[in-house]
Formats: structure tokens, sequence, C-alpha cells
């Protein structure tokens, strides 16, 4: 063994050491891996920055942007709405439909993401059907990983694999590659949760709901409070701008919003000055008038009036905000009414409720004398809501209503994100170009059709796994030229002798599970890749069916909390131990394993 290969095995096992402990986080060890490698002569510091220019880095954060994408427009929220549906109250259904669903989404986005994206729908759910979140966690989890074992994009070690391949002048992994091996493995990983599901439980309780807005409705005595009126055919109201009515003077009223009908459905628009009424428009009114006669308002201007209850609140969540702010000491808003303070113009929200201490105002809100202490329900357009998060002085803001979370800022956009997201499957299947130029124009695609923005694009990308990627790169570099992979190979084919290829198949599965406890999947596929490789040309193998148990053997972790970003979101929320993904995940990962090494060699032969 040469000084140089000593010492990139004492920074590997250093670097191995830091991932297990947890401290520091793994992408400062990875910057640490990039600043140290150079000094031990085998790389330049060029080489070991080149990890930032791989392809897959490129294509990965490009992926984070996709899959924003799909939350942003609602589609993600979608699914999950459409899964509590379809389960109703069986516990065996919503597993299966839970599992079924992340592993589909997970297969075109980051597992990471789709777990994240899960996890307060899976909290929803298990409340409405009195479940322990840990009977749903490890479920979502293992399907989560399972879905890297899916397609070539789901997951960052298969498309370090599949560049490995190709940089040794093999033909890469396609698309779907990944497919026959997954789906089989999703379908053991439903049965095996269906009879283990009764040790899941872990220790983890409910949260305590958050209010939603029929709580608000009620604690703030609504009813009756605000009316929605239709405008038929023949109202003298239509045709008129909003400013030629001054409707808060002539009937003490305030019109918080406008319902009309869009060629595909009926929109909330915001009421501004210029807004000419139209017939068929429907008012959301806030009485502001004392003297208010609601009965002969309506007859006098051809209205019909329409029911108000909590649903319209929470059917229209999507377009109307609602909010609860306290009033703090200093506020101008102390001592003054709504509308003395010009609350809407200033806020562009409406005071729809007013709390002193744990009684409701009785009255008309915007005629409140407001003072410290006071909690105000607001209501409004979205991005008025979300600005008051910015508020310090005039009123803090406490809590958005439970439905906020299914609020999803570019839902109109959906049909865009999914007709785009299906080009982006289709050409990355079809290989008309590579992967990395479709998902850059799949995210241009988004943006110029306004389904993301450069903010939240850049908010999306976990720069923490674009680093860890990076940095570990350069170490198959380094372990190539200082002779260690070839070492590596070679002593795993002495061991072996005439081991039959299964039996080699089945040793760098599990020398890949079992390495994947300490670090990452990804860092586990660029130390093995290059050894997987190597054994094959040295015994004069096919090298796609051991690329391609290397990249299943980095998807198997079940075993550990820590063993995937995965399995540590899950902890919390489903109150589990780390014996728990002992217990339940080495089991199944011996499954992969048997299912690995029977199917890979028949879909990719020696």
């Amino acid at each position: 063994m040469t000084i140089e290969l000593s010492l990139v095995l004492c920074l590997l096992a250093v670097a191995v050491i830091l991932f297990a402990r947890g401290r520091p986080p793994m992408d400062a060890v990875a910057l640490i891996v990039i600043a140290a490698l150079p000094l031990t002569g085998v790389i330049t510091v060029p080489e070991a920055l080149a990890g930032f220019a791989d392809p897959n880095v490129i294509l990965i954060a490009a992926l984070f942007v996709i899959g924003d994408a799909l939350v942003r427009t609602g589609i993600a929220q979608w699914l999950g709405d459409r899964l509590a549906a379809g389960a109703g109250s069986s516990e065996a259904r919503l597993i299966i439909f839970l599992m079924l669903a992340a592993a589909g989404l997970g297969s075109f986005m980051s597992s990471t993401g789709v777990v994240a994206i899960f996890i307060p729908i899976v909290l929803r759910i298990a409340r409405t059907a009195n479940l322990p979140p840990g009977r749903l966690m490890m479920p979502l989890s293992t399907a989560a990983l399972i879905s890297g074992m899916m397609t070539l994009v789901a997951t960052a070690p298969n498309m370090v694999i599949s560049s490995e391949l190709v940089r040794r002048g093999y033909e890469g992994f396609g698309f779907f590659a990944f497919t026959p091996f997954g789906l089989p493995i999703l379908m053991l990983a439903i049965l095996y949760m269906l009879a283990v599901r009764g040790r899941l439980a872990g220790k983890a309780e409910l949260p305590p709901p958050r209010p939603g807005i029929r709580d608000w409705v009620r604690n703030y005595a609504l009813a009756g409070r605000e009316v929605r009126l239709r405008l038929v055919p023949g109202s003298d109201l239509a045709g008129k701008p909003l400013e030629t009515l001054d409707l808060r003077a002539s009937a003490g009223v305030n019109i918080v919003a406008i319902e009309r009908q869009g060629r595909l459905r009926r929109e909330l628009i915001r009421p501004e000055a210029q807004t000419e009424l139209r017939a068929g428009d429907i008012l959301l009114l806030d009485i502001i008038g004392s003297q208010f006669d609601a009965d002969a308002f309506r007859d006098r201007h051809r209205l019909e009036e329409l029911p108000l209850d909590p649903a319209f609140f929470t059917d229209r969540m999507q377009q109307f905000g609602m909010a609860e702010v306290i009033v703090p000491s200093g506020s101008s808003l102390a001592g003054r009414t709504p509308m003395e303070s010009r609350f809407r113009s200033v806020h562009d929200l409406a005071v729809i409720g007013v709390r002193r201490g744990n009684d409701p105002l009785e009255g008309v809100a915007a005629q409140q004398r407001i003072a410290v202490g006071d909690t105000l329900l607001l209501a409004g357009p979205w991005r008025a809501v979300r600005r008051l998060g910015e508020q310090r002085r005039d009123m803090i803001l406490l809590d958005l209503p439970e439905e906020a979370d299914d609020y999803a800022p570019k839902r109109s956009r959906a049909p865009h994100t999914l007709a785009v997201l299906l080009a982006v499957i289709v050409a990355m299947a079809t290989g008309v170009l590579p992967n990395v130029q479709v998902a850059l124009l799949g995210c241009l695609a988004l943006g110029l059709l306004g389904c993301v923005d450069m903010v939240s694009a850049y908010r999306s990308i976990h720069w923490q796994t674009l680093i860890l990627i990076a940095g570990m790169l350069p170490f198959a570099l380094a372990l190539e030229r200082t002779g260690g992979v070839g070492m590596a190979a070679q002593a795993l084919v002495s061991m072996l002798g005439e081991a039959h290829p299964r039996m080699i198949l089945a040793v760098i599965f599990a020398a890949t599970a079992i390495l994947g406890l300490f670090i990452s999947n990804t860092a586990t596929a660029v130390l093995m890749g290059p050894v997987a490789l190597t054994i094959a040309e040295t015994l004069g193998h096919s090298p796609m069916p051991f690329a391609m148990t290397v990249a299943l053997g980095a998807s198997a972790a079940f075993m550990t909390p820590v063993s995937s970003p995965v399995n540590t979101l899950v902890v919390g929320p489903g109150g589990y131990r780390f014996g728990d993904f002992v217990r339940i995940g080495v089991p199944f990962a011996m499954v992969t394993l048997v299912v690995a090494v029977l199917l890979v060699p028949v879909f990719l032969p020696f």
C-alpha cells in the first residue's frame, strides 16, 4: 500500500466517522474533503472541484425545481387529497395507496421532497382516521426509498452509477432500466408493511390540531355578520364600477370579495375602485353599517341571497385567505376603528371579526374601537395575508388556519406543470437529448409558463445535497488513481474465489447496504460503483448487472434512521426509535437483496 493510498484511506475513514457522528453536517464534511484531497498530492484542486461541474449535480438541482413546481401548483396536494378520499376508513387500503403514491411521485422527483410533502398530509389523515402516525410514517419512508429503484432520475445514486458506466466507455442506464426491479420490490414492501403494521405504532402522539376556518367562524360569531348576494340579470349594479357606487357610504356594506365565472370555474377577484360589476357576479359583503337592511338592499338592487357557511371559506382557500393577528402595545390601530384607520386600503385586508379576551365583540367589526391585546380576524387575498409576517409594529401574526397548508400559489398553472413534466419524462425516456439538458429546458419552460419564479426555484434546491455529491465524487478518482479501487476489487474476487456470479452480486449488494449505514447513499454509490465495475472487468462479465446491484443496494437504506434523510424526516412525526428501523428495516433489506440477486441477471445477463 502506497503512502498516497494510505492518506486517501485515512481521509475516507475520517469522513465516514464524521458522517456517522452527524457532526459537523454532511455538506460541511464534503467541503472538508474537497479542501483536504489535493493536500494528498493524488488529485489537483481543479479535479477536486470538478464535481460541481458534473452533469448529474446540475440534473439533481433541476429536478428539485421541477418538484417544487408540483407543490406550488397544487399537484402534490391534489394527490394527497385523492389518497385520503380513496382510502376511506380502511387502514390497509390507506397504506397501499400511500405507498403507491409516494413511490410514483418519487420516481420523478426527490424522495426527500416527497416525504416532506406527504408528512403533513399523513398527519392530517392519521388525525382524521384516529391512527397513530407511526403506523403510516415508516410505510411512507420505505416507499420513498423504493422510488429510487424506479427510474434513472429518481435518486442521485442511480445517476452516479450511470455516469460511472459512461466514464468507463460503457452505455449508461436507460430511463426505465430500474423499473423491472423496483416494481416487484414495491409490491413486496406493501405486503410486508401490511403484515408488520401492528408493530409500527411508535411513541408519537398526534399534535393538537391547528384552528380551522370553521373554528374561527364559531369563535368570532361570524354567522349572520357576512352576506352573500348574486347580481341577477337586470340588476342596476351591473355595468357600474365600484367607485361610482360607494356602497360603504350609501348602504353600509363593504365588498370583501367578488365571485365571477371564469372560463373553467368560478374565481374570486379583488374588488378595486375600477372593478365593473357584471350580471352573475356574487358579492361577499361585510356589514359595516348598524342600520343595514339586507332585505331592502336586496330588493332595491335586484339581488339574490345565497347561503353563507364555513364551507364557503374552506372551498375557496386557494383564492381567499384568512389570518388571526393580535394588536400590540404602541400599535397605531389602538383606539381607532378599522374604518378610521383605513385598514382595508392600507393592508388590502378586511377585519371581519374582533375578540377581546375570549369573547367576540358584538356588532359590526369595522366599527369596533380596537384596544391593545385585541385579536382580529382578517380576510383577503393570500398575497396580503403572507405579508402579515413582516408586520411587527401595528399587529403581530398569531396563526393561519390549518387549511392554509393546502394553499398552492400557482394552482391555475397545474395543467402547464403536468404538460412540462410529461414532456420531460418522454424526452428522458427516449433519449432525444441528454437528461441534464432536458431537465434544464423543463425548468425554463416552467419559469416561462409562470409555474415557478426565480426566488422559489433557488429556495427549492437542496444545496446541502448538491455539495455532498460534488464533494464525494473526487474520492472515486483518488481511489482509482492510487489503486485503491483495484485492491478492493481484487480482495473481493480473491475472497469469493470461484463463487457463482450471483453470490458475488449478493456480496456487492450487502457491502453497499452496510456501507450505507454510515454514509449517505450517494457517497456509497460513488465509492462502490468503481469497485463493482472493476470486479466485473476482472471476471470478464458485463458491467451492467454489477452496476445495477450497487444502485439497488444504495437505495435499500431501510435499516437505520440515519442511513438516509428520508428516514430521518419521519423519526419525529412517527415517534420512532433507532431500534424500530433495525427491527423492521433489516428483514426487508434482506428481502430486497434476494430479489435483486434473482432478478438482475434475468434482465441484465452476465
